[in-house]
């Protein structure tokens, strides 16, 4: 007796049962009844070759012609390569007059367009391409929807061919005829088959296939584990890959010799190999290659949904000595989705996931081997969003040979054998969680440090001997500088800048606003060039600088120097800043940042936020600023109003605002200088270095030095401690 599938085939085969089904339901069913052996015997296809599908009349779905709004076409008949059905004869009414096709076909365009499906051609037995309403043809617009309104205009039909969609339908000229549609995934739902191995004829495997397993290095052990079967099309064989759930037979997946894959249609979607992982702690996932062709997807769709092989990778890994292995039983993305991951019951893709989540949900440790291409790739990613990559590891595949990578389980067992394969599984790492890492991750950046590769790892020296016992500049520090006023707190920031640009060529972003542009290119022009930049007042015991100097001073300052000012009335925030600066290290290499002084800055406290935990959030920023960049940060802060104070340096305690100054930065300077003739020469600083976190880079002490007040200079000081 013929089954209901075999029937629903065999119609498929009918030249009058096209893409959308034959013209007219009432027609198909008036049809006589062909005979069914000759066409049966004609099915069949042959175990040395061939196509199973050769020996089919078959159709392309549509010759596409391009109109003004889609694609409209005809159905064409192919040649077939060997023998054909023979077409049995419908029954066919009284043809339709030209007025009455017209008053259905109106009819039909009005329901239609109900729908939102409008452009179609006014022309009944055509395939039109359209915009589907429902998914709208995806991010790239693809015009998926496929329609056809029946010559005789009693029905239009519709489908989606979209796999996310899937949108179906069908409507009838007369009124009184309820309108049908749903989705692939609704008909999916209602619609799962109870498989027996009885109903797919599945049968042992012959001699000739079990050779095929033994030329991959799959056993027939492992084979009768899995339960592998074939099944005869005609006279022809191919391999059955049976999916089960607690024994109990799920779906089932077919390949032919020539590596073609469809899998049972309307079945659920599982894992492959799913009892093997029941109460696994320790979970191995594998996966199939994407799909090759849209002309695949077409090809087999009479037989379900086209696969490709994955399987071969489970049984690999139960020859290395797993079997708490899966494999996915569909194709991998070719990209990572950047939406936000859909909820469990929408998430129709990866629906085989959460079909078997109660598996996977005891597991502590699931190991990725997905295929080693990007597709693969993009398919670890998607099932580490899902799975948790907290618990997720993965595996790094080995080289076959000199020029190519193993690209999958299979491949490292047929080419570097079972032992191969078990140390790429005991050797799996760590899927990458973003923020959590070891130590392992920074084993080359340790190794830098030690063999001071980059020459900065110990600090740059200040380019004054006695200050570089207690402090040096380290690229990505915070130094906090205070002192009172008139201490010259910005002129030694200056002069240290010249230094190191002098002696090691940094760059500077300057935000220093208590400064006009014109004055502060003076103090930086006199450090550098040691020459007063006027011969008056100040100046008048030396030569000021030339214009030649002048000009070979402005070339120094352009390439060292890049301002970050607000040109109008606003004060800058932290945030403007640090944004700027982030150019400026991009665009000009900058190595240094200059914030003088704090209270300048717009400080956009939220009103429920107290001062110390503004400064604490404020600091936190502009040292992961230094960080992330590489750069070095001076910030300048006043010291709160000293009422009581003796003459001496401040602490840095003393800084208006918040202790977190002292608590957030790396190295806190006072800078000191002498107004007490009795207590010494007048031209003597103290650089107090009163906090140094990184001890490679100096320690708490003072150093002096001197200030020439003509040039701005600051020398090491020939005065003891």
């Amino acid at each position: 007796m013929l089954s209901h599938f075999h029937l629903h085939d065999i119609l498929k085969l009918s030249p009058q049962f096209l893409l959308m089904g034959c013209s007219s339901t009432t027609h198909l069913l008036k049809s006589p009844t062909p005979p069914l052996a000759a066409p049966l015997a004609q099915l069949s296809w042959g175990l040395r070759g061939g196509d199973p599908f050769v020996g089919r009349v078959r159709f392309r779905p549509f010759m596409a012609l391009r109109t003004s709004r889609g694609y409209s076409s005809s159905p064409q008949r192919l040649a077939p390569a060997r023998p054909v059905i023979k077409e049995a004869p419908l029954y066919t009414e009284a043809p339709l007059n030209t007025g009455q096709i017209s008053v259905k076909l109106s009819l039909l365009m009005k329901k239609l367009e109900k729908y939102g499906i409008s452009g179609h051609e006014e022309a009944t037995g055509q395939y039109d391409h359209l915009l589907c309403p429902l998914c709208e043809g995806g991010r790239s617009s693809e015009k998926s929807l496929s329609v056809h309104i029946a010559p005789d205009a009693n029905s239009a039909m519709w489908l989606c061919y979209r796999g996310t969609c899937g949108w179906t339908g069908r409507v009838m000229s007369f009124a009184d005829i309820k309108p049908t549609t749903s989705t692939l995934n609704q008909t999916a739902k209602e619609k799962k088959r109870v498989l027996t191995e009885e109903e797919l004829d599945l049968q042992p495997l012959c001699d000739q296939i079990h050779g095929y397993f033994a030329e991959r290095m799959i056993s027939r052990e492992t084979v009768a584990r899995n339960a592998i079967r074939q099944r005869a099309y005609g006279d022809k064989v191919v391999i059955a890959f049976t999916y089960r759930r607690n024994g109990a037979l799920v779906s089932c997946k077919y390949r032919t010799s020539e590596k073609k894959f469809w899998q049972e249609p309307d079945t659920e979607k599982i894992f492959y190999g799913l009892d093997d992982i029941k109460n696994a702690t320790d979970i191995i996932i594998v996966s199939t290659l994407p799909m090759d062709s849209l002309n695949s997807v077409l090809e087999f769709r009479s037989y379900g949904t086209p696969q490709v092989e994955g399987e071969m990778d489970k049984l690999a890994m139960e020859e290395a000595g797993f079997r708490n292995c899966i494999s996915v039983p569909d194709g991998a993305p070719a990209t990572v989705s950047d939406k936000d991951l859909p909820p469990p019951e929408k998430d129709k893709k990866y629906q085989y996931l959460w079909n078997c989540e109660e598996y996977l949900e005891k597991a502590s440790r699931i190991i990725i081997a997905t295929d080693g291409d990007p597709p693969g790739q993009a398919l670890a990613e998607e099932l580490a969003r899902r799975l948790g990559r907290e618990r997720c590891w993965r595996v790094k595949w080995p080289k076959k040979n000199d020029a190519f990578f193993c690209k999958d389980a299979n491949d490292v067992l047929m080419h570097l054998g079972r032992a191969a394969l078990k140390d790429v599984i005991d050797s799996a790492e760590l899927y990458p969680l973003r923020g959590l890492f070891g130590f392992k991750d920074y084993f080359r950046e340790i190794d830098e440090y030690y063999h001071t590769v980059i020459g900065d790892e110990l600090g740059r020296s200040t380019g004054w001997r006695c200050l570089d016992e207690f402090y040096n500049v380290v690229p990505g520090e915070l130094t906090i500088v205070t002192g009172v006023p008139n201490s010259g707190k910005s002129e030694w920031i200056d002069a240290l800048m010249c230094n190191l640009n002098e002696n090691f060529g940094w760059k500077f972003a300057l935000c220093s606003m208590e400064n006009k542009v014109r004055e502060h290119a003076r103090k930086l022009l006199e450090k550098h060039l040691k020459k007063p930049f006027f011969s008056v007042r100040y100046g008048e015991s030396m030569e000021r600088i030339t214009l030649e100097e002048l000009e070979r001073g402005k070339e120094w300052l352009s390439d060292t120097f890049f301002l970050i000012r607000c040109e109008d009335d606003c004060l800058p925030n932290i945030s403007w800043v640090l944004n700027l600066a982030r150019a400026a290290v991009l665009r000009h290499g900058v190595k240094g940042l200059v914030i003088d002084p704090y209270n300048e800055l717009d400080h956009q406290r939220p009103s429920n936020m107290t001062e110390t935990e503004y400064v604490s959030q404020m600091l936190t920023v502009v040292k992961r600023f230094a960080q992330h960049h590489s750069c070095h940060v001076w910030f300048v802060a006043h010291p709160r109003q000293l009422h009581s104070w003796a003459g001496g340096p401040p602490n840095l305690y003393d800084i208006s605002g918040s202790a977190h100054f002292i608590n957030k930065c790396d190295n806190g300077i006072v800078v000191h200088r002498n107004r007490d003739p009795d207590a010494g020469p007048m031209d003597r600083v103290q650089i107090c270095v009163r906090k140094v976190r990184n001890k490679v880079a100096g320690q708490i002490g003072d150093a002096f030095l001197t200030y020439n007040r003509t040039t701005g200079e600051f020398k090491d000081s020939v005065i003891s401690r």
